[in-house]
């Protein structure tokens, strides 16, 4: 098997060689139809430091000043291919100057010079797509001021990229990257003149995967909030270039659009972030709020699970908790074992988290923020809830092992809003099942907790006995976390029955519980893309031992009473630095 994988993989990446020497050869486009619109968000910050530079992608933080950025040393594949894929014209695009401008201009050059006849990694479907995206963005900043043959060899790298799409976008792996690789053959399709024959199978290509990956209640197979954001943005830019080159957008297009929409409403967060769940971050600053009006579509949110996410939102405090079980096969490559976690956000500031997506800092810290012990919820024994396996074919490892049945209840009382779910992740090994209650009140200012391991019939019961002998009666250890965003400043209190947790727009919040629980503060990461290593945070651990085919842990999240209803948060974050 995995000798048909590797060489699955080298013919893969030997049709994308040919196909993109063979797409070298196409006529240039003879110029836009429509005047290209810098749609994709660049951060001002970043665009400064690429110019002084100072690279950061991927983790890694190269400097280079004064050389081409093609020049540099790769220090790995994910480095690399931040390169190819330019979304850092966006940044330099933000920055928009005389200066930023011709270093653009000279870094697309020359990788046109390098690598626009079809050589180098940049030409996968994926990459490929994304640099389209970019280069038909930022087409009136990049022509500006050159001259015609200069324009002539941007138009034929246009052409050639097109004609490689067409033959290769299919190949992307399923999900975002295919998404990205047909959107960016249909942009560049419907955006400059000579290449309109290839919007047709852009067009079909994009509605077939459509129908493949978003379902009836605009979700996706990996779960990932963020992915799903991307893809959302990308339908969006989609039906944007249609309506611009005067032709009718698919109907399938604007039904996935609507689809979708409510859905990342109801994933989103009080201070207007994403929850991070399954290898997805907070998303891009900007980015919802741009393709939600973009897309025009006002539909409320869906009611229940939303992706297999709970929503709960009172108040300024919303909550949102993983709720089904975790993808599989594919689609399990990012996911993480964080069945029944929570994050909890008060306004704009973030208080309980997951630890996030480790990538961008090695394999160690990808591998650690998989696991449940790095999410808000009830670990048992120092086990995960699911298992990290290799994956069958193109590296990586899958998740497998895990919840295969999580049923979940709503229910609402004019004081509270409720969800009840659990998972039998622990069952087959323990005998035990995870029950997780949380209740918001109307106000928002409470949230009370409730976890509860059980073992619920003589199967699972004979299971729990088993483990209980394997380790001398001592009973099987347990430990809830509630990971702190880094900005909350925590301290036990009354005697270390408590913890009490202060955000810095001056709101104060109390963890109690009750049950045979002892409470730490423990250290903890919270992993976050663009920096160059994990931000140092804490953690709340309620820790006990499971002794009885029952155990019950429960706790409140409460607001400090003299906390009032409405604080006004004008403490400004501060900028983000390369640390």
């Amino acid at each position: 098997m995995a000798r048909l994988n590797d060489w699955r993989a080298t013919q893969a990446r030997w049709l994308d060689r040919l196909h993109a020497r063979l797409a070298a050869r196409a006529k240039p486009s003879r110029g836009f139809t429509v005047q290209p619109e810098p749609r994709t968000i660049g951060f001002h910050a970043r665009g400064r430091q690429l110019i002084a530079g100072n690279l950061l992608f991927a983790g890694h933080l190269v400097e280079a000043p004064d050389r081409s950025i093609w020049d540099v040393d790769m220090p790995d594949a994910a480095f690399r291919d931040a390169l190819h894929g330019f979304t850092w014209l966006d940044d330099l695009a933000a920055v928009g100057d005389v200066q930023a401008r011709t270093l653009a201009q000279a870094w697309v050059w020359d990788w046109i010079d390098r690598y626009g006849r079809g050589a180098g990694p940049g030409w996968t479907p994926e990459l490929t797509g994304r640099r389209m995206i970019r280069w038909v963005h930022h087409g009136l900043l990049l022509l500006r001021g050159t001259d015609a043959e200069r324009a002539r060899r941007y138009h034929q790298a246009m052409a050639a990229q097109t004609r490689f799409l067409a033959a290769r976008a299919g190949a992307a792996a399923p999900g975002l990257p295919r998404f990205e690789a047909l959107t960016g053959q249909l942009y560049a399709a419907l955006s400059l003149e000579g290449l309109e024959r290839y919007v047709e199978s852009a067009r079909r290509g994009l509605m077939a995967e459509c129908a493949r990956q978003i379902d009836k209640i605009g979700g996706i197979p990996s779960r990932n909030p963020d992915d799903l954001l991307e893809v959302f943005t990308l339908l969006t830019w989609a039906q944007l270039a249609f309506e611009q080159a005067g032709q009718p957008a698919d109907p399938a297009l604007a039904d996935a659009i609507a689809r979708v929409a409510p859905t990342l409403r109801a994933l989103r967060h009080a201070d207007g972030g994403l929850a991070r769940f399954h290898g997805g971050g907070r998303g891009a600053e900007g980015r919802l709020d741009a393709a939600l009006a973009a897309a025009g579509v006002r539909r409320k949110r869906v009611e229940g699970a939303a992706m297999g996410f709970a929503r709960l939102a009172h108040g300024r405090t919303t909550v949102i908790a993983d709720a089904a079980p975790p993808p599989k096969g594919r689609a399990s490559a990012a996911a993480h074992a964080s069945t029944l976690a929570f994050e909890l956000t008060s306004g704009r500031r973030a208080l309980i988290v997951n630890c996030g997506a480790g990538d961008d800092f090695g394999e160690g810290w990808r591998r650690a923020g998989r696991a449940s012990p790095s999410h808000s919820t009830l670990c048992l024994n120092a086990r995960s809830s699911a298992s990290l396996v290799p994956a069958p074919r193109g590296g990586g490892e899958w998740l497998d092992n895990g919840p295969r049945t999580v049923p979940v209840q709503f229910s609402r009382t004019d004081r509270a809003e409720k969800f009840e779910g659990g998972h039998d992740g622990y069952v087959a090994e323990y005998g035990l099942t995870h029950a997780r209650t949380l209740e918001l009140t109307i106000d928002g200012r409470t949230l009370r907790g409730e976890d509860y391991l059980v073992a619920l019939d003589a199967p699972g019961k004979r299971r729990f006995d088993a483990a209980l002998d394997r380790i001398g009666l001592q009973g099987l250890p347990y430990r809830v976390h509630f990971h702190l965003h880094p900005d909350v400043d925590v301290a036990l209190d009354l005697n270390d029955t408590a913890a009490s947790m202060a955000l810095r727009s001056g709101e104060l919040w109390v963890l109690r519980f009750d049950g045979a629980s002892a409470i730490e503060i423990e250290p903890s990461v919270y992993l976050e893309r663009g920096r160059l290593q994990p931000r140092a945070t804490k953690q709340v651990v309620l820790s006990g031992r499971a002794m009885e085919y029952a155990t019950r842990v429960r706790w409140t999240l409460e607001k400090a009473k003299d906390t009032a209803l409405a604080v006004r948060d004008l403490v400004q974050d501060e900028a983000d630095e390369y640390v």
